[in-house]
């Protein structure tokens, strides 16, 4: 296994390539309006060559995640699934992942003027467990939305670089970039307080619904975290893989489900673009990574992010939770580690090395 998992990343390594792409180059490849759909189930493409991949490649890809934790992988191609893997179905935590799942739901309320993304704590009267300063309560909601907030405040919950944070009060709000789970929770009460909505109820009525989600069950979504630390607690979310899928498939297709905008346009250009480039990112070990940050989407960035890279973007949660969208491909991939807590993870190195060996299994044919 550790040979297998070695030539991945080393394969991932090799196919990098040069300068990042400019932040404002949002490409359209595919017509939204034209687009295949899924109905009640997905379907499948014809045949691999038929989509302009090989189907030994993709064997190959099947050998690696027969050889790795990876409970359930989907790619979809054209609105049409390519490749399988695992239990589609299987009900199991995104971790982080949620939080562009979060993102997705602030875009119409962005458009309609209920948020806004100027608004400061002090003005939402958002406050914490020992309270906040009159310099933290400066933050606004875009500011939280690109891990930018200056909040340095422990979260309710762990899984972020907040040990890493420098002290409080020592870096103004949109200053300095930090993966804060207190940021994420932060947005998740202000989301409820300025929509009136509980966030599982607006998952259940403005994106699963609409996109036919196979297997969300909103009566299963709960809320943690130790609410000693921090009043503002963790949204986790319970999602199976292939709805994990037709949430990316809704982002490709720039938040548009057959003949209805369920996501705004200008919301999902303006959530992928990058805000913070890799090399802003903090801790600095961080750097060596090749994504960035937007509106709680991670981004292609640097070496990585030109040709077919360019444009692609990711929610990534722990153990090996992601929802990639790659326009230039037209590809959406699904990836899932269902949790136990000692389960070990498919980093994201691993994980880059699985989508390298995808877009290596790509017939010389393909359409570029």
């Amino acid at each position: 296994m550790r040979r297998i998992f070695s030539f991945v990343v080393l394969f991932a390594a090799a196919c990098t390539s040069a300068p990042p792409r400019a932040p404002e180059s949002f490409p359209t490849v595919f017509s939204a309006t034209s687009a295949v759909y899924p109905g009640a189930t997905w379907t499948h493409v014809n045949s691999p060559e038929s989509a302009g991949y090989s189907r030994d490649g993709l064997d190959s890809v099947r050998t690696i995640l027969a050889n790795s934790t990876t409970t359930g992988m989907m790619v979809v191609v054209g609105g049409r699934v390519l490749f399988e893997h695992g239990d589609l179905a299987q009900l199991s935590y995104i971790a982080s992942a949620r939080k562009s799942i979060l993102s997705m739901l602030f875009g119409n309320y962005v458009a309609s003027g209920k948020i806004r993304l100027t608004k400061t704590l002090a003005e939402l009267g958002l406050d914490d467990v020992g309270g906040l300063t009159p310099q933290e309560k400066e933050a606004t909601i875009a500011d939280l939305l690109s891990a930018r907030s200056g909040v340095y405040h422990p979260a309710s919950n762990p899984g972020d670089n907040l040990a890493d944070a420098p002290p409080r009060g020592s870096q103004r709000h949109g200053a300095y970039y930090l993966y804060s789970n207190w940021d994420f929770n932060a947005l998740g009460t202000i989301f409820e307080q300025e929509t009136g909505r509980n966030i599982y109820d607006a998952i259940d009525t403005d994106i699963a619904a609409l996109v036919g989600m196979q297997d969300w069950k909103r009566d299963i979504q709960r809320k943690s975290g130790d609410s000693t630390l921090s009043r503002h607690l963790a949204y986790h979310m319970v999602i199976s893989t292939r709805d994990m899928a037709r949430i990316g498939y809704l982002m490709l297709r720039e938040g548009r489900w057959n003949d209805r905008q369920v996501v705004p346009r200008d919301w999902v250009h303006r959530s992928t673009h990058l805000v913070t480039p890799a090399s802003q990112l903090n801790p600095a070990p961080l750097r060596r990574e090749h994504m960035g940050y937007g509106y709680l989407w991670w981004v292609w960035d640097g070496r990585d992010s030109t040709g077919l890279f360019d444009g692609a973007y990711s929610a990534r949660g722990g153990y090996g939770q992601y929802i990639t969208v790659i326009p230039k491909l037209d590809m959406v991939v699904a990836h899932k580690v269902a949790v136990p807590p000692d389960r070990p993870s498919v980093d994201m190195p691993v994980y880059e090395g699985v989508l390298n060996a995808i877009v290596a299994a790509r017939l010389p044919t393909a359409p570029r």
